[in-house]
């Protein structure tokens, strides 16, 4: 049986030369970075090149970047020192956030009485930047905190209206960026961003490292204390293997990006047009720009068949999934489309379909013929 694999929104397959890269590494490059001696300079040095390359691919200095375990370390770390140490005594988000971003806020909240303000949202997942506006014109200490690409909808946020919007009114300003960073360009000189964060499995890397973009002399302090690494802000010794495999994959993606996403873009034309031939009542969540590789559809299907659709997909070897792969394990409804659907359609079975370059047309048909026998 032929596996069909569209949920790269929860993680990608790693790319054969990052295997490569990091197997290489693995192998010959054992030294700690922290080391003195030959085998520790060379894996500082190997962690070094990676910082620049990744430091080049969003146009910014090699100092502005941190490795870190993951995106969700780095939100943690960036909306705990914005509080504890920037000051900052408000949050401005919306409820369409990752729970990575979401949760942090609330438990800021309960520790240090932190303001939160949830901007709006449109019907169809966008934010309202009237309303933005309006929050940021209540002055006080404020960071802003909305994700440039939603995980579970697609919808796209103008990172760099945001940006100058935050600038104007001297708001702190965090973007979650794991479903953009390798996908869409970043010229972090043409954004007025303080942070942002990115995750190595969302782009073809492996799992268990990210990084984040803090902008210089943003006074943020260490999350993790310990020894020196990361210039002091994140000790810990740095796995050199997910650096290295980190930064080849972020600099493949965007040396293929032009080809991959043109790939993509006709991928999810020729799955939407699919969908509506074979499920006309069928309902697309998340506007029409959204990311070229996220579609968000809900089903004409009766609503007791919401609990068995994955499975019965995945008895046909095909992987998509309900929303956000962290809440996969919920019955709670997607806290996403929540915002967005009456309850009547929140009821109804809904995927997420998530394509990537590895994807053909006739994982497509699979697909709509796996649906079909629902």
């Amino acid at each position: 049986m032929k596996k069909v694999y569209l949920d790269n929104a929860s993680t990608t397959s790693i790319r054969p030369e990052v295997v490569q890269e990091m197997t290489k590494v693995l192998a010959e490059d054992y030294g700690n970075p922290s080391s003195t001696h030959s085998l520790g300079r060379n894996s500082k040095s190997i962690i070094e090149l990676s910082r620049k390359a990744i430091a080049k691919s969003i146009n910014v200095t090699a100092q502005e970047i941190i490795f870190t375990s993951s995106a969700t370390e780095a939100n943690n770390w960036i909306l705990r020192s914005a509080v504890k140490d920037l000051k900052v005594t408000r949050i401005i988000t919306s409820k369409i956030e990752h729970h990575a971003v979401l949760y942090v806020v609330q438990q800021l909240q309960k520790e240090f009485g932190i303001t939160i303000d949830y901007v709006k949202v449109n019907s169809d997942g966008t934010i309202d930047l009237t309303h933005l506006v309006e929050l940021l014109s209540m002055g006080g200490k404020t960071l802003v905190s909305l994700m440039h690409v939603n995980n579970e909808i697609g919808v796209v946020l103008d990172l760099q209206r945001v940006g100058m919007l935050c600038k104007e009114y001297g708001a702190l300003f965090h973007s979650d960026t794991v479903q953009s960073i390798g996908k869409r360009r970043l010229d972090l000189q043409l954004i007025s961003v303080d942070f942002l964060v990115a995750s190595a499995h969302k782009f073809h890397g492996p799992k268990g490292v990210g990084f984040a973009y803090i902008k210089k002399n943003s006074g943020l302090q260490p999350l993790l204390y310990g020894g020196e690494q990361e210039k002091g802000l994140r000790a810990g010794t740095e796995p050199v293997h997910q650096v290295a495999g980190m930064a080849k994959a972020l600099v493949l993606s965007y040396a293929n990006l032009e080809e991959e996403i043109n790939l993509i873009t006709s991928l999810k034309s020729y799955l939407v047009s699919r969908i509506k031939e074979f499920f006309p009542q069928a309902t697309f969540n998340g506007g029409k720009d959204g990311i070229e590789t996220i579609v968000n559809v809900t089903l004409p299907f009766s609503v007791d068949k919401t609990a068995m659709i994955l499975f019965h997909l995945d008895m046909k070897g095909i992987a998509v999934s309900r929303g956000s792969a962290c809440q996969s394990g919920s019955i709670k409804p997607s806290h996403v489309l929540a915002e967005m659907l009456s309850d009547e359609d929140l009821r109804k079975p809904n995927l997420r379909i998530s394509l990537s370059h590895y994807n053909t047309k006739e994982d497509i048909d699979l697909l709509i013929d796996g649906l079909q026998t629902i």
